[in-house]
């Protein structure tokens, strides 16, 4: 066996990957099929799942890793493909409707992502949307096998996604899309039309068979379900017990923080206050910047001191979100050549006017130090590691866990003095930890403990779980609802944050205790980032030994 047999197929299993799904490709920013896109139809999941166990028994056969490097390779790929298979004998892909996750919202987010500055790109533009009727066909014929079998999604996700449809429909998204890149008018008449018949099978024909679907996916999919977003087997009841001792201690200290801000109020109370009374930035120009200028002036502060970031990673984008997307915001990783940069994209929910006593530590988690770095450095290492390893293989369990560690690394190292920000902080820490609690709670219809401050001795239903949320997150009602749905339409990806941020720290502690005074904080960062993907099984015994 060669020193790279293993990440060599990796690497092979991802360019197969990326020919049965051109919308991998683009995302990693390999060249190919740029003009067509995935078969979302039974037969397509059917081809990725052959592909798998061809992978899988491929790696049986390669035997023992030679190196380190191989060893975590071979169990990312491992625990990856065999988490997919779990998810497809459940026949999730046969009811994929949901506002974030789902194919269609991922076509959209990757159009995005695609160059239209030269002939070339515009006509692999065109020849996507000209592609989009048969894709959206294929989405349709997997849901109508669904429903034959009996999978299919909850009423409340498919009203959901008919709204959201209908909202690209009114703004006629991908008309605006292909006029800002160029494409000749009438190119996206195609795209458009495919889309208001797709909207019109799932009102008409989709959403009456859903009748009597519960929101809660039991016991056993959420099981399935968490182990595709974190790479791990984890007891979902003990998860809800720490995520409740998460919420008493961040609680006291919202409170600590209030009173330097508005003496004798409630945490919500002093969030509401910022929302006037701090800093606002207005326009979408000006926030633009504004964001910009965190993550330029955090690389500046950082750099050489705490981290150290190669030239490529030097350059991040700020972005507004296009119309319709859900309510958070979100990072998008840079190719693997850097000629496109790592983004972070703010959606403004129509809004001009941005308080930012809350934005400041979100940028952090999705810009520098958080996903723009961890993403970056692993392309930066694809190299030494795979491509699977790199990008393909990633988990968000380690991703998120890793943003969130960032936000609190930004705290320990004194950066989130002012009080409004310091609330803002942690109100994002908090309502992570409300996403373990709401996430785990509603789909296994937990009780909710006695020392809850609100619904003590009930069982977790929606209704609760957002007005509980709305009493302890300082984010608005729009952005409530929209983090609700997400939950309920993608089980088990919320607390893959606040579990995954659990398992870096884990992880820093075991290594400084080893280390002792030997331990440098910088150098256990940057090592630990160029490990590549690793599932949370994995991640906290892998730092520990760094």
């Amino acid at each position: 066996m060669s020193a790279r047999t293993i990440r060599d197929l990796a690497d092979a299993h991802v360019a197969a990957h990326a020919e049965l799904d051109p919308l991998l490709a683009t995302s990693l920013g390999l060249p190919t099929g740029q003009d067509r896109l995935p078969d979302l139809s039974p037969a397509g999941e059917e081809a990725l799942d052959v592909l798998d166990r061809d992978t899988l028994a491929r790696l049986e056969a390669v035997g023992e890793p030679e190196n380190d490097t191989e060893r975590r390779c071979a169990r990312l790929l491992r625990e990856r493909l065999a988490a997919a298979q779990a998810t497809r004998t459940l026949g999730e892909h046969l009811r994929n409707v949901q506002i974030l996750f789902g194919p269609v919202q991922n076509l959209r987010t990757t159009l995005t992502l695609m160059p239209a500055g030269t002939a070339e790109e515009r006509a692999n533009l065109a020849a996507r949307l000209a592609a989009v009727p048969a894709a959206f066909a294929g989405y349709a014929e997997s849901l109508s096998a669904g429903a034959d079998r009996g999978l299919l999604a909850a009423p409340r996700q498919v009203d959901a996604v008919v709204a959201q449809f209908g909202s690209w429909l009114a703004a006629d998204w991908f008309a605006s899309f292909a006029a800002d890149a160029g494409l000749p008018a009438g190119s996206a008449d195609a795209a458009t039309a495919a889309l208001g018949t797709l909207r019109e099978f799932l009102a008409r024909e989709y959403r009456p068979r859903t009748a009597g679907v519960t929101d809660a996916v039991g016991e056993e999919r959420y099981r399935v379900a968490v182990r595709r977003w974190t790479g791990a087997d984890l007891d979902p009841r003990e998860a809800y017990d720490w995520a409740w001792s998460e919420f008493h201690r961040i609680l006291a200290e919202q409170r600590a923080e209030t009173a330097r801000i508005l003496p004798g109020a409630a945490p919500r109370e002093a969030m509401a206050h910022l929302e006037t009374h701090g800093e606002v930035v207005v326009g979408l120009d000006a926030i633009r910047a504004r964001l910009q200028g965190i993550m330029d002036d955090t690389i500046a502060a950082l750099q050489g001191t705490h981290v150290d970031l190669a030239p490529e990673l030097l350059r991040v984008e700020a972005m507004i979100a296009p119309e319709g997307s859900a309510a958070a915001p979100y990072y998008t990783q840079p190719s693997l050549d850097f000629s496109r940069p790592g983004r972070t994209w703010l959606p403004t929910l129509g809004r001009d006017r941005f308080p930012m006593w809350d934005l400041v530590s979100t940028w952090y988690h999705e810009g520098v130090p958080g996903h723009h770095l961890q993403l970056g450095q692993w392309a930066l290492s694809a190299g030494e590691l795979s491509t699977f390893q790199a990008s393909a293989g990633m988990i968000s369990g380690n991703l998120e866990g890793w943003a969130l560690y960032a936000e609190r690394l930004m705290d320990e190292l004194g950066f989130l003095t002012d009080p409004g920000e310091r609330l803002g902080y942690l109100d994002a820490q908090m309502m992570r930890a409300i996403r373990v609690i709401i996430d785990i709670g509603m789909h296994l219809e937990l009780t909710v403990p006695a020392d809850s401050p609100l619904h003590a001795g009930l069982t977790w239903t929606p209704e609760l779980a957002r007005d509980f949320f709305g009493a302890h997150c300082g984010r608005d009602a729009a952005f409530l609802d929209s983090e609700l749905l997400r939950y309920l339409g993608g089980p088990g990806q919320a607390i893959s944050y606040k579990l995954g941020e659990r398992a870096w720290l884990a992880g820093r502690d075991a290594a400084r205790r080893a280390r002792g005074a030997d331990f440098d904080l910088k150098a256990w960062h940057m090592a630990a980032l160029s490990q590549g993907s690793l599932g949370l099984d994995d991640l906290e015994p892998e730092l520990a030994a760094l």
